[in-house]
């Protein structure tokens, strides 16, 4: 099973853009997103679709057309990315219902639903805690 990355990839984009727009520019194209994230242009633009439907980035079609931040940075935390990216809990519980009949098919719904969503609220709370200024400020670090 392969981590995903969406999240990491999401907060790649807004941070550059972030940066690109305190250097300077107005917007920013998928292709330049892309190639600092190394991906294709589209995975860029799908994802930065997602990130206008949430508030968190916004575009310009025509000439000069490109991405722009919605919010500063500083008004940007890591939830916010998470939410806007991630569709549903990070765990799921199995597909099909396990045999009511088995002892441990009855019980590990309820058992893994209670760890899981002590996981998730732990991840939602240290998100909240990190803005994509915070994570500005530390890329410049290893700069």
């Amino acid at each position: 099973m392969s981590a995903n990355s969406r999240l990491t990839i999401a907060a790649h984009a807004l941070t550059w853009i972030g940066l690109y727009q305190r250097r300077g520019h107005e917007v920013a194209t998928s292709e330049q997103i892309a190639t600092s994230v190394n991906t294709n242009p589209v995975v860029i633009r799908r994802l930065l679709a997602q990130l206008r439907t949430a508030g968190l980035a916004d575009s310009r079609r025509g000439a000069g057309a490109g991405w722009m931040l919605s919010r500063d940075l500083s008004a940007i935390t890591l939830l916010d990315v998470y939410e806007a990216v991630e569709s549903g809990p990070i765990f799921a519980l199995h597909r099909a219902t396990p045999d009511p009949e088995c002892v441990v098919g009855h019980g590990i719904g309820p058992a893994m639903a209670s760890v899981y969503d002590g996981v998730e609220a732990t991840l939602r709370k240290e998100l909240a805690k990190t803005t994509l200024e915070d994570v500005l400020h530390d890329v410049l670090k290893t700069t």
